[in-house]
């Protein structure tokens, strides 16, 4: 009994071992399978991509078509370049590992490699280390219509425009048939819309009569330059009908195109008035600080045009110092700018300018010869060559509203700025003891003085203030043209003419005229050409100054008469 109560004992003790031996190996099994369930969605579409790599040397020419397409499926970012490669000769294997490969001959009459997979340079080798991988023209067409997919499939939508553009452009049948695929699966409007139109154009050119003219009637609002290529290529098959259906189609392609130029039409005056006022943003930055200091000092300032050129190396001088700020370096210029202009301004007016007072011949003769110091001071220190101000990654690019009309960012961001400098010198001079005290001093200078206004300390801020102003404009100016000693030269002479034509000292005054020359200006430079339309723009002024002598809108008071 006893012998066996110690076998029954051994025999559970056994198998509890057993069991916790069995439990701890499916544990363990457990701890690995989830491992490996968790390694494998990491490494299955690269293992996946590297074993159809492994299959390109040996793969029999009749299979290749099913191994590349297999190759698409998995949205490599290789592919397109293992494709091209392929397509163009250019893909090869080493003999020795079978690695895929791109190689290039090179000067040294030896093949320089790079790995497909890693995008790693190997070392070049002789012709007889390498063999090329089969290909036939059959596998190019295939290859031809699998990147055509990719691209028209891509996630990034500019990546998906541009591929239709250049089906668009250069239509061939492997293109169109994948976008007659893949138009009903598009989301994106904008990219939609424009496989419509190369679904539509390719109907144009090789439909039937009645499929043509209704292709003509859905694309006379489109503006895609291939639109219009594609309508007069066919205008010209039907330039002399046969039958009533050519004479329709005739019609109404002639029809097409009448309705596509008056809308180019629209768009191109609507470009020009952009880039009018664009400009009449930079001369309103220009002569707004010249209108004030003009209008409260009767000061012919001709160092103006340098305390533009001191704001625009300002913002030089901020981005060599902070080369890694390049996105923040037109923020910090602009206080800069108005700081060093500034400041200079009052320097000239306490030291040369408040000594000449009434005596406008010689303030302008001093001011010349402060403009040459600066511009001789600028060459002595940062030499007389142009720098260029690099532009912020936010004002590159344009705002492509549609395929012949887009709104450059920087020329936009121009404009809201001017106009937010303009509304806030406003405020300033409306809202402001110090603005209440200019606006005195400007309208009878006796009488401010009278009523215990310091004329001298409100010509030397305002002098400095208009100063700042045209610093700041030359940070807007670095942005439009190279930096140099002679930058304010060539807005002086404009800033003085805006300023004179919209009526001294008015703000408004000053923001209709430059606007109004700049919108001219672009208008006439097409017609007459560029310095032609300055000629006749000044001569215009001469003309209007001589009915109205105190410009638009004149300046108020008893000094102003």
């Amino acid at each position: 009994m006893l012998r066996i109560f110690s076998i029954l004992i051994c025999c559970l003790l056994a198998g509890q071992s057993v069991a916790s031996e069995v439990t701890a190996k499916v544990n363990d099994n457990e701890v690995v399978s989830a491992e490996v369930t968790t390694a494998e969605p990491q490494s299955n579409e690269q293992a996946q991509l590297i074993a159809l790599f492994k299959k390109l040397p040996t793969t029999k020419l009749s299979k290749m078509p099913l191994l590349i397409e297999q190759l698409s499926q998995t949205k490599a970012p290789q592919i397109k370049q293992t494709f091209n490669a392929l397509m163009n000769g250019d893909l090869y294997y080493l003999k020795s590992n079978k690695q895929i490969v791109h190689a290039q001959l090179n000067a040294n009459n030896k093949y320089a490699l790079t790995d497909v997979l890693t995008n790693t340079k190997l070392e070049a080798v002789a012709k007889s280390k390498i063999r090329k991988v089969k290909t036939n023209n059959r596998l190019r067409g295939k290859i031809r219509s699998l990147l055509a997919q990719l691209d028209l499939s891509f996630p990034d939508k500019t990546v998906r425009i541009e591929a239709v553009k250049q089906i668009l452009d250069k239509p061939n049948d492997i293109g169109i048939e994948t976008i007659r695929k893949l138009i009903n699966s598009e989301q994106d409007d904008d990219v939609h819309e424009l496989m419509s139109v190369t679904l539509l154009v390719q109907q144009l050119l090789e439909g039937e009569h009645s499929e043509k003219l209704a292709a003509v009637k859905q694309l006379k609002t489109s503006l895609e330059p291939s639109v219009l290529n594609a309508m007069v290529k066919e205008l010209s098959k039907v330039e002399k009908p046969v039958t009533a259906e050519d004479k329709a189609l005739k019609v109404a392609i002639e029809k097409a195109m009448a309705d596509i130029d008056g809308r180019k039409g629209l768009f191109e005056f609507a470009e020009n008035l952009f880039f009018g006022i664009s400009l009449g943003s930079v001369l309103l930055l220009a002569a707004i600080g010249l209108a004030i200091t003009f209008g409260v000092m009767g000061v012919i300032n001709m160092a103006h045009g340098e305390m533009m050129m001191l704001g625009a190396y300002t913002t030089y001088v901020i981005q060599q110092a902070f080369p890694q700020l390049i996105e923040y370096s037109l923020l910090m210029a602009i206080p800069a700018a108005f700081l060093v202009s500034g400041l200079v301004g009052v320097a000239i007016e306490r030291g040369v300018i408040r000594h000449l007072k009434g005596r406008p011949l010689e303030t302008l003769l001093a001011t010349f010869g402060i403009s040459l110091i600066l511009q001789q001071l600028v060459r002595t220190i940062f030499s007389p060559l142009n720098r260029q101000v690099l532009a912020p990654e936010w004002m590159s690019g344009s705002w492509q509203i549609n395929p012949i009309f887009s709104l450059t960012f920087n020329r936009l961001y121009i404009i809201i700025f001017s106009l937010m400098v303009f509304v806030s010198l406003l405020m300033i001079l409306k809202k402001t003891s110090l603005g209440l005290h200019v606006r005195a001093v400007s309208q009878n200078r006796d009488m401010a003085r009278a009523l215990s206004i310091k004329s001298d300390w409100v010509d030397a801020i305002t002098f400095g203030l208009g100063s700042g102003i045209a610093g700041i404009a030359g940070v807007v100016l670095s942005q439009l043209t190279n930096v140099g000693p002679n930058l304010g030269q060539a807005y002086i002479i404009d800033s003085f003419l805006v300023v004179v034509f919209g009526g001294v000292g008015n703000l408004w005054g000053t923001l209709v005229a430059a606007m109004s020359l700049g919108a001219f200006n672009k208008f006439l430079e097409p017609v007459t050409g560029s310095v032609l339309a300055n000629i006749i723009v000044l001569v215009g002024l001469v003309l209007f100054i001589q009915k109205k002598p105190k410009g638009l809108f004149p300046q108020k008071g008893r000094s102003a008469d």
